[in-house]
């Protein structure tokens, strides 16, 4: 239906009706304005109209805000996780350098104890680092980095800062095998410490004791007594400590009391020793003198000062001293 005039035609036409609402509606602005900013009416008609819109705001804003904080919940957790992560892999790695400085320590105050033992003995002595242990039911050896090449031989005396560790066995270019004083087939000739008392430890299937099983029923000897190294048999130094007398009581034969020591050499958890070099030798027979000639004003040599083994040595004991038994 089409419409009239009057109703197609613009709210302010350029009639004269047209123009007169124009001021009026004008004039009404102007009046609303001077009334808001005098009294603050359409201010609280805002501030009144924001309390009834913010929920309708914040209820819009919620999926939004709600996706934001699972991302940054998801984005903290994998930061929190991944720093959790460094942390402990930084605390193994502290825990894995203070048990080695704690190693490096305790590696230390042992060669600071061989270092001591070192100077304060007058025979030539070579460090040597042990590479091997061997601990079974039979034998009871070790091997260490030193070898022919360093001037090993057989025979030489093992010892350690706190005592005697056994005595080398097999040499190769660059390692050498030790007997230690535990092992089975080893014997060594000692002397209790408080009463002078010679005898003889041998070693032990147990691995970790030595056995004195020939003293006499007579002797005075009880557990704490302190054993050292006689010297009988010149293959070790006399005064050298070897254990300490853990028990004493009668042997199976009736005849004898045997005793058991425990070794005074960390045998199990030294990773230095010392090698003894310069052992005394006996003494040759001196040369013969020259029938004749001039007089010589050069002194004479002095004679080698090398302890004799006595012939009661050699039988003061059922098997040799680091004798090995096939």
């Amino acid at each position: 239906m089409p419409l009239s005039r009057e109703e197609s035609s613009p709210l302010f036409a350029g009639t004269a009706a047209g123009t007169l609402r124009l001021i009026f509606y004008l004039a009404l602005a102007m009046v609303l304005m001077v009334l808001d900013h005098r009294n603050g009416w359409l201010w609280r008609l805002r501030y009144a109209t924001a309390i009834v819109v913010d929920p309708v705001y914040r209820l819009a804003s919620l999926p939004a805000d709600g996706m934001h904080a699972l991302g940054v919940a998801f984005a903290d957790r994998r930061m929190l996780t991944e720093q959790n992560q460094r942390l402990r892999e930084d605390l193994l790695l502290a825990n894995a350098k203070l048990n080695r400085m704690a190693a490096v320590a305790e590696q230390n105050a042992r060669l600071k104890e061989l270092l001591d033992t070192q100077r304060s003995l007058e025979l030539h002595v070579q460090l040597a680092r042990v590479i091997g242990v061997d601990l079974g039911a039979y034998r009871h050896r070790m091997m260490i980095n030193l070898g022919a090449r360093d001037g090993i031989k057989a025979g030489q005396p093992v010892i350690d800062a706190r005592g005697v560790v056994g005595q080398i066995v097999d040499v190769l270019p660059n390692s050498a095998t030790v007997m230690l004083v535990t092992d089975p087939d080893h014997a060594l000739p000692v002397v209790v410490q408080r009463t002078g008392l010679r005898t003889v430890a041998y070693g032990s299937r147990n691995g970790d004791q030595l056995t004195l099983p020939n003293i006499p029923m007579a002797a005075d000897v009880h557990a704490g007594d302190k054993l050292l190294t006689s010297g009988l048999g010149g293959r070790f130094p006399q005064g050298f400590p070897v254990g300490e007398i853990q028990s004493v009581g009668p042997a199976p034969t009736g005849m004898f009391l045997e005793a058991h020591a425990l070794p005074s050499a960390d045998l199990d958890r030294t990773d230095e020793v010392l090698v003894l070099h310069d052992l005394a030798e006996p003494a040759g027979p001196p040369p013969p003198a020259s029938p004749a000639g001039p007089p010589s004003n050069e002194a004479p040599a002095p004679a080698s000062t090398a302890p004799r083994v006595p012939a009661s040595a050699a039988t003061s004991s059922a098997k040799p001293t680091g004798a090995t038994q096939p």
